[in-house]
């Protein structure tokens, strides 16, 4: 069985690298093709990416498994499900084994399918890049906080080091929205958890990799960051 992983600009890409994590989280074998997401390349690659999948955005995995003679090809174009897939590739290596506690890993990783609220729509994944970074507005700091309250519950609950005990889906699922929260405000002293938590993800050798990767490109500035 031979995967290929669509992938995306390091500094843009935040769903194509909760993707990514999953498969090297796993040890899981895979092709990587990088997909420049930048203006004005963005709209001929993802053209591209058409051709093959409905969905016409990053990430896509796409699995051959040959079978007698034939091969059978399947595409698999959600963030979500290609965790999911990658997960029961694994036998199951990254979710809880726990029905209750795995239906509430799961919820998590929903809300953050979802945009997880307000907060994270208005911090894009290419500000984490930013060397300046603006000041969150009373309503930012208040949604944060309410997040890191959430995490901090969790941790609590379960007594970590990751939300559910061991590191899951739903950690690296939030990979991209800890960075971009914490670089923009720290955990107060009043998470304590969260704040050891978010530095442990953080911190991950291919975590780290990714995140080498995307400081070492030119940042892609967007005008609606600072108003």
């Amino acid at each position: 069985m031979k995967l290929t992983l669509y992938s995306g600009t390091r500094n843009a890409s935040s769903w194509a690298m909760r993707a990514w994590l999953s498969l090297k989280e796993t040890n899981i074998e895979f092709e990587e093709i990088i997909v420049d997401i930048r203006r004005p390349q963005r709209w001929r690659n993802i053209a591209e990416i058409s051709t093959f999948s409905p969905a016409s955005r990053v990430p896509v995995l796409v699995v051959e498994e040959a079978i007698s003679q034939n091969n059978n090809k399947h595409v698999i174009y959600d963030s979500q499900a290609i965790m999911e897939f990658v997960n029961e590739l694994s036998n199951n290596q990254l979710l809880p084994d726990d029905t209750f506690v795995r239906a509430e890993a799961r919820s998590m990783i929903a809300w953050q399918h979802a945009d997880m609220g307000k907060i994270c729509p208005s911090l894009s994944f290419e500000s984490s890049f930013y060397p300046d970074k603006k000041i969150l507005s009373a309503d930012n700091v208040k949604s944060a906080e309410g997040l890191y309250q959430v995490w901090e519950g969790l941790l609590s609950k379960y007594q970590g080091p990751y939300l559910f005990g061991n590191v899951s889906l739903a950690d690296l699922t939030l990979v991209p929205s800890v960075l971009r929260l914490t670089s923009h405000l720290e955990p107060s002293h009043h998470f304590p958890l969260t704040k050891a938590w978010a530095e442990r993800l953080l911190n991950r050798p291919h975590v780290k990799t990714w995140l080498d990767e995307a400081y070492g490109l030119d940042p892609i500035y967007y005008d609606s960051y600072l108003h």
